[in-house]
């Protein structure tokens, strides 16, 4: 395996972690902040935007890389 596709694949899982650590803070706060049902859907939607918004470029620019 070459130092390119190990990097690869470390970026990738490195991504996934990341993301659930920022879905578990997410949930975090709204559980601290009592927020209910509707408060924890809209801060998971409203702080996921940017999350997702990042991935999404990810995806993108390795679709135009091709």
């Amino acid at each position: 395996m070459r130092l390119a596709e190990i990097e690869t694949i470390t970026l990738n899982v490195g991504l996934v972690i990341f993301a659930a650590y920022i879905f578990f803070i997410i949930y975090d706060l709204a559980k601290k902040s009592k927020a209910g049902k509707f408060g924890t859907a809209v801060l998971f939607f409203a702080l996921g935007l940017g999350l997702a918004a990042f991935l999404v470029k990810s995806v993108a620019v390795y679709m135009i890389e091709g």
